[in-house]
């Protein structure tokens, strides 16, 4: 066993992931019932979950994607936020639903809600796989968290590469 995989261990398997996902699909289908619903999908790290929340999600729903730039080389926010990628769709009067990865300091996904606002949609609501709320520096809802964990560095499930971090301390494996 070489040293990153002695760091590692699994925090979720595949079948909870699977689980909750269509759990959080039902509630977005109930809670969607009567709108036009946009999933905005932050890549990378988001493209798998965003592809099974979709498949879970029983009503007609937009999807489109978004590149942000907050972390760099690094692995914690550097607090300055770059759009890197905006959505193809139309988003006025329309439902948006920022369908994200991991939520850690809050700041990447406060910008996202308030620039979004601004561009008229009806609603704006965050739904992240994992909420890491213990870590938020600004406050921000996670509409539909999928797990709360505290855990430190996640990887798996379309996640960030472990090898990537070969240094870090502790790495934890999605599915």
């Amino acid at each position: 066993m070489t040293g990153p995989e002695r760091r590692r261990r699994r925090v979720l398997s595949r079948t909870r992931i699977h689980e909750r996902v269509r759990e959080l699909g039902r509630q977005i289908t109930a809670d969607y019932r009567d709108g036009q619903l946009v999933l905005l999908g932050v890549l990378n790290g988001a493209f798998v979950f965003c592809a099974d929340l979709c498949r879970e999600i029983d009503l007609d729903v937009e999807i489109d994607f978004i590149r942000v730039a907050s972390y760099g080389a690094a692995t914690e926010s550097s607090g300055t936020i770059s759009l890197l990628r905006e959505p193809n769709l139309d988003l006025v009067n329309k439902d948006l639903l920022l369908v994200e990865d991991i939520v850690d300091t809050g700041t990447t996904m406060a910008w996202l809600v308030d620039h979004f606002q601004r561009c008229a949609a009806r609603s704006v609501r965050i739904c992240a796989l994992i909420d890491k709320h213990e870590r938020r520096r600004v406050a921000v809802t996670v509409d539909y968290a999928g797990f709360v964990l505290d855990q430190g560095f996640l990887v798996g499930y379309g996640l960030d590469c472990a090898e990537r971090y070969r240094n870090l301390k502790a790495v934890y494996t999605l599915a």
